[in-house]
């Protein structure tokens, strides 16, 4: 963690030095990291356009770059003509997608986080020994869509605490919980502990489901809560991880937390009376805004930056291996002529 200097209580707010209190870790995560990278690779190798199935990853700023370089995002993958490249997001997709890309005569590159296949194939080995799965997340979500695609026969998913009096199994003694990466630890738990009152023989998985990026960033973001008046968590609203960092920061009692795309949408009122900003931003978020909300916080007098570090991260995942098929484009070229 950074030095901290003490300042006396007794110290009127306004004649306090503002400081900038900045999580570390923060920002891209190894999953993230490689699905971005992997649609630049694959732009440069195959050349535009590269079509990607849904956003790559949540966050405006990243997806609006992607496409001046020449990605086209779609919702589905019949969306995209035959004969045409298409890479599925790092947050998976269901066989059901895969099999429409064959059937579109489409060549396919995968950039699936390998922290969610881990839990895909989680799903599919648990449906094979005929488990019920109790999937914690949030409705809606592609990583949860994703996830229950693998065995929807097999599949419930619980919503939260209040989720858990309507779930129905077949046998009590054969059920097994996964969950979403990137919900808040907490969150999940407190789900596990209302689903283990209800099935106490439940089985929870090999290991942790939620991922570790979005653990080290939770903790991170709750020593901010403690020293902080507020905290801005940059990200996207569409960004789960990057939603409950805020839920988090108000758990951990922190006055004031918001989520902000971009430092014009900060608030200035927002700072009335506050010397210490805690600074931090989701998995999926580029550190070029994180900087731009120093430069906006420094020209408001918050020149003293001190960095709360609570883990370090070494992690890295290998690019998809489709990237390695030079003649990726050709092939493309071939199944549209099919």
């Amino acid at each position: 963690m950074g030095r901290m200097t003490a300042t006396p209580a007794s110290t009127p707010a306004s004649a306090r030095p503002k400081r900038v209190l900045l999580a570390a870790p923060r920002g891209y995560c190894a999953g993230v990291d490689r699905a971005v990278i992997a649609v630049e690779k694959a732009l440069e190798q195959y050349g535009a356009p590269i079509y990607v199935r849904h956003e790559i990853v949540h966050n405006k700023y990243v997806v609006r770059t992607l496409e001046r370089k020449g990605a086209i995002f779609v919702d589905q993958a019949t969306e995209v003509p035959p004969g045409n490249i298409v890479m599925f997001s790092a947050h998976g997709v269901a066989p059901t997608v895969h099999e429409e890309a064959r059937r579109g005569r489409l060549a396919t590159i995968d950039a699936t986080c390998p922290l969610v296949t881990k839990v895909h194939k989680e799903a599919v080995r648990f449906a094979n020994e005929d488990f019920d799965i109790l999937l914690i997340g949030h409705e809606g979500h592609e990583e949860v869509i994703g996830t229950s695609g693998e065995a929807p026969d097999h599949i419930q998913l619980v919503d939260g605490p209040d989720d858990v009096a309507k779930i129905e199994v077949r046998d009590p003694s054969r059920v097994v919980w996964l969950s979403q990466t990137t919900l808040s630890v907490d969150e999940t738990m407190e789900t596990v502990g209302a689903l283990k009152e209800r099935f106490p023989e439940l089985i929870s998985p090999p290991s942790d489901d939620i991922c570790y990026a979005t653990q080290n960033r939770q903790i991170a973001v709750k020593e901010l809560a403690g020293q902080a008046e507020l905290v801005i968590v940059v990200g996207s609203k569409n960004s789960s991880n990057s939603q409950r960092m805020v839920d988090v920061a108000l758990q951990a009692g922190a006055p004031a937390a918001y989520l902000v795309d971009f430092a014009s949408e900060i608030d200035e009122s927002w700072l009335e009376g506050v010397t210490s900003v805690g600074l931090s931003s989701g998995a999926s978020v580029p550190d070029v805004l994180v900087q731009e909300v120093l430069e906006w916080l420094s020209q408001r007098g918050y020149l003293d930056v001190e960095l709360v570090k609570t883990a370090d991260e070494t992690l890295t995942f290998s690019l998809p291996k489709e990237l390695r098929d030079k003649n990726l484009r050709a092939v493309a070229e071939s199944l549209g002529k099919e």
